[in-house]
């Protein structure tokens, strides 16, 4: 058998072509695949086509678009249209011509929003005022589907007032208007409140060119702010300053008018071309000033409350809208005023006395010292000269200290009478800001409303004493406290001063005297009236050292005269050494002299 096939010849001349082919030629073929293939629609990725739905269920929609194969889309992304049918034509996005297994690959959602994207991009070009589905509140505002597309609603952009309760609008259909579109990452902006604004600019045009100073309008009370009130005049808002609310004070514009509450204004200005009205409500009844009491003069007690208070004064409304000011130079008899808030707050009530009255320029200037006596007033009686008083020291100057009796009654101790021994520096030295100090007037000036006092007065003039006791070329202890260029301070006993230069300061054995050392002293001059004690501790020994010298002066001159003769050579050496000694001790003395 296998013999038998090894001699089997092919046939010369067979077409196994035509034989693979049915019987069909290259050319019969190639012409039936041209027809086949015009038969398909020519798809490209990333287009959208149409299509028919060929057969449905729960799960998936095959959708034939006339190409080598159907698309399976998922039934999810037909949930919105629930009648959905084999046979319908629907729109669709090729994704991919076929996949790894030869599947095409389609989107309904996706053809959806590539149509909705483009639609929205035209209504924007176009400026178009476009239908949206508002599905939901989120953060800041809310979700509106704009042809399958949701796009963002801000919360300031729903309406011109400002909205309290979102959710009165979820689930409306609304008209809107594309103010914003980013196309790299798809996002959507809307806004109702443009067209509310476009329909309200024709309307403010129109009310406003009707508009005269002085007409009186009713309005609705719309937004309150902490500089004035809001008012809606039937299309067209006006504002209320706060300052035109009330003829008086005003701290918050709710102590006058609450939200949607209708009130009549006059209309104060306007600008057409910035469309502004400033409106005023305080101008629709009289000014207070033209309402008050004509009984009222300078000199007359009235009562108000405390409603501004400045480092200069205070405002005191007697009557809604009728204000004086209480100067803090009128606060006070005393001259150590600082600040008004060291008197009065605001919203105390206080009496007070008018001191000037304009009723044309509506002013008044006021005053409360006035209600009690002015302190000055018999102040030589209450005060005399030469009377003792208890003073406070209110502050220092280099010259002296300036002290009160009384609120209103100051005056001045000048640094010399402070202390009848001591030379203060500076006031500070002798007394605290603060405490009190015993004076004497001295003199007292009523036209500058200050008194002369004096601290020292108050005991007897010590220098009567010390000009006996402190006589010149007496001999007292005494400590150096202080050491000058010129010389030293010593202190002595009576807590007296007195002074030494630097060449009365030299000790016996030629060192200068330091500070703190306590030595004797001799009084070389003594001056009642310039309070001076001149002193020296070198007048000590040099006087003594005179005195000795003066003693020994007589017998060394008759030794000398009798010796002369025997001894005239033999001694000249040493009688000129001393004889030298001699003259050098006198030039000392006179030069201390």
């Amino acid at each position: 058998m296998a013999d038998n096939l090894k001699n089997i010849q092919p046939l010369e001349g067979f077409d196994w072509e035509s034989f693979e082919n049915n019987g069909k030629s290259a050319a019969n073929i190639a012409e039936e695949t041209k027809a086949y293939e015009q038969t398909l629609n020519n798809v490209t990725a990333n287009e959208v086509v149409m299509g028919t739905i060929s057969a449905l269920n729960d799960r998936e929609v095959v959708v034939n678009i006339g190409s080598k194969s159907d698309g399976v889309i998922p039934r999810a992304e037909f949930r919105y249209n629930p009648d959905l049918k084999i046979g319908d034509n629907v729109e669709v996005y090729v994704e991919n011509q076929e996949d790894k297994k030869g599947q095409l690959i389609l989107s309904h959602k996706r053809a959806r929003q590539e149509k909705s994207w483009d639609r929205i991009n035209q209504a924007m070009d176009n400026n178009e005022i476009v239908q949206g589905f508002v599905k939901c509140r989120t953060k800041g505002g809310m979700i509106v589907d704009v042809f399958g597309t949701e796009a963002f609603l801000p919360g300031s952009q729903i309406d011109v007032k400002p909205i309290r309760d979102y959710d009165t609008f979820v689930n409306k259909t609304m008209e809107f208007k594309i103010v914003k579109i980013n196309q790299e990452y798809k996002n959507v902006v809307v806004s109702h409140k443009a067209l509310i604004e476009a329909e309200m600019e024709a309307q403010k045009r129109e009310i406003i060119s009707r508009l005269e100073k002085g007409q009186v309008l009713e309005g609705v009370v719309k937004n309150i702010t902490t500089y004035g009130v809001f008012i809606d005049l039937g299309g067209v808002d006006g504002l209320i300053h706060i300052t035109d609310l009330s003829w008086g004070r005003v701290n918050d514009p709710k102590e006058i008018v609450e939200l949607d509450q209708k009130l009549n204004v006059v209309i104060i200005d306007f600008d057409e071309e910035k469309k502004r009205i400033a409106l005023g409500l305080k101008q629709l009844t009289p000014h207070p000033w033209d309402a008050l009491s004509e009984d009222i003069k300078v000199g007359d007690k009235v009562h108000g409350k405390v409603v501004v208070m400045a480092d200069y004064g205070a405002f005191i409304e007697i009557a809604p809208g009728v204000e004086g000011l209480i100067h803090v130079s009128e606060m006070s008899w005393s001259a150590h005023l600082h600040s008004a808030q060291d008197f009065m707050k605001v919203g105390d009530e206080v009496d007070a006395v008018v001191l000037t009255l304009d009723r044309d320029e509506r002013k008044m200037s006021l005053g409360i010292k006035q209600l009690k006596e002015d302190p000055w007033a018999g102040i030589g009686e209450k005060y005399p000269v030469g009377s003792k008083h208890t003073a406070k020291v209110r502050n220092f100057t280099s010259f002296g200290v300036f002290v009160e009796i009384e609120e209103g009654v100051d005056g001045l101790i000048h640094i010399s009478d402070l202390s009848w021994t001591k030379k203060v520096k500076h006031p500070s030295e002798s007394c605290k800001v603060g405490e009190p100090i015993d004076v004497v007037v001295l003199d007292i000036d009523k036209e500058n409303r200050r008194l002369s006092l004096g601290h020292k007065q108050l005991e007897e003039n010590p220098w009567d004493k010390f000009e006996e006791k402190y006589s010149q070329d007496s001999i007292h202890e005494g400590k150096i406290i202080e050491v000058l260029d010129k010389g030293a301070v010593v202190q002595l006993e009576d807590g007296v001063e007195g002074f030494a230069t630097p060449k009365h300061l030299v000790k016996e054995d030629g060192a200068q005297a330091q500070l703190g050392e306590t030595l004797e002293f001799k009084v070389i001059e003594f001056n009642k009236d310039a309070k001076r004690i001149i002193l020296s501790h070198s007048r000590i020994f040099e006087d003594a050292l005179r005195a000795e010298a003066k003693k020994n002066a007589p017998k060394k001159a008759a030794k000398k005269k009798e010796e002369t003769p025997a001894i005239q050579n033999k001694a000249a050496g040493t009688t000129l050494g001393d004889l030298d000694a001699l003259a050098a001790l006198k030039q000392q003395m006179n030069n201390e002299a």
